[in-house]
């Protein structure tokens, strides 16, 4: 794999994702992104976004089987694994959906790549939803992972949802509360988040948690995603309001876990009808990260629905 320009600088291979090559693309915007490149083929290019607390080595398990005949793009969005953390403001637009959106089309453009099929699980949803509101021409398929719409979410907040993802009204305080919590015991918060998230024992190596971990004990990275949830509950409401006429063009399937939060307390598809012009989709047997848990299975619906077998 060849990479000639300068503002893609080559990190090694990965020690994680086989048969992927770790890259630095430098943006336009100041901001650098830590990606994941494996695969080739005729296909068209597939651009995969984790979401909290991972990075891009989530998609360990199955991005090699993809990246037999298309591109494979893994990304860490910006505040997130080896990525770029930006100063943030008292509006937290710099981790706005909006501009997590715009760094994923600048680092497509940086790569050479006119159009992707979308893959994002959790904040990597959230952020391919803005992605496909603000640059429709850049995404053909998309496949959203356990979430429903962000405000959806909120409008809908009881006791059960906020005892289930406590994280959102944790996260959301203002600085540096939720932060000096976490940085006190880092590795205890990360462990009991995804514990309660997963589902089917064994799915995640304690490698691939070290790996999480090595991210997450970073005071610069713990800023960061507070400021991923505080501008969901501030300014990324303000921008979906705005554009509460505007439709996902593109078509859409849903995956979620059976086990989880998000398939217990919603209708998924439903929550997504009045969010995107095609939608489909089912649960998984599994809890939020059907990547991990059931492997297999999750190839078996994103293949089907990105070769048009759905």
């Amino acid at each position: 794999m060849m990479m000639l320009n300068p503002k893609i600088v080559f990190r090694g291979e990965s020690a994680f994702v086989d048969n992927f090559k770790l890259f630095d693309v430098v943006l336009n915007n100041g901001i650098t992104l830590r990606v994941a490149i494996g695969g080739d083929g005729d296909k068209t290019p597939v651009l995969m976004v984790h979401g909290h607390p991972h990075t891009h080595v989530i998609w360990r398990k199955v991005a090699p089987a993809l990246a037999k005949d298309r591109k494979v793009i893994l990304v860490d969005l910006r505040g997130y694994g080896d990525s770029s953390k930006p100063e943030s403001m008292p509006d937290h637009r710099p981790y706005s959906k909006r501009e997590m959106a715009c760094d994923l089309q600048l680092m497509l453009q940086t790569l050479g790549i006119e159009q992707c099929d979308f893959v994002g699980h959790d904040r990597g949803g959230r952020v391919g939803h803005r992605f496909a509101l603000d640059w429709p021409e850049r995404v053909r398929r998309l496949v959203f992972i356990d979430i429903a719409p962000t405000a959806t979410m909120y409008e809908r907040t009881d006791k059960e949802f906020a005892t289930r993802y406590f994280w959102w009204f944790f996260l959301i305080q203002p600085e540096p509360f939720p932060e000096k919590l976490i940085n006190f015991d880092p590795e205890y918060f990360l462990r009991h988040h995804i514990r309660g998230q997963l589902k089917i024992e064994g799915s995640l190596e304690e490698a691939v948690f070290e790996e999480y971990l090595r991210s997450y004990r970073k005071p610069e990275t713990i800023h960061a995603i507070c400021e991923d949830y505080r501008a969901a509950a501030t300014i990324d409401l303000v921008d979906d309001k705005t554009d509460a006429d505007k439709r996902i063009q593109a078509p859409l399937h849903l995956l979620w876990g059976a086990r989880g939060t998000v398939g217990k307390l919603y209708d998924v598809v439903q929550t997504w009808r009045d969010k995107a012009s095609v939608v489909s989709g089912r649960a998984l047997d599994c809890g939020h990260s059907p990547q991990e848990e059931c492997p297999q299975e999750f190839l078996k619906e994103v293949k089907a629905f990105l070769d048009g077998n759905k």
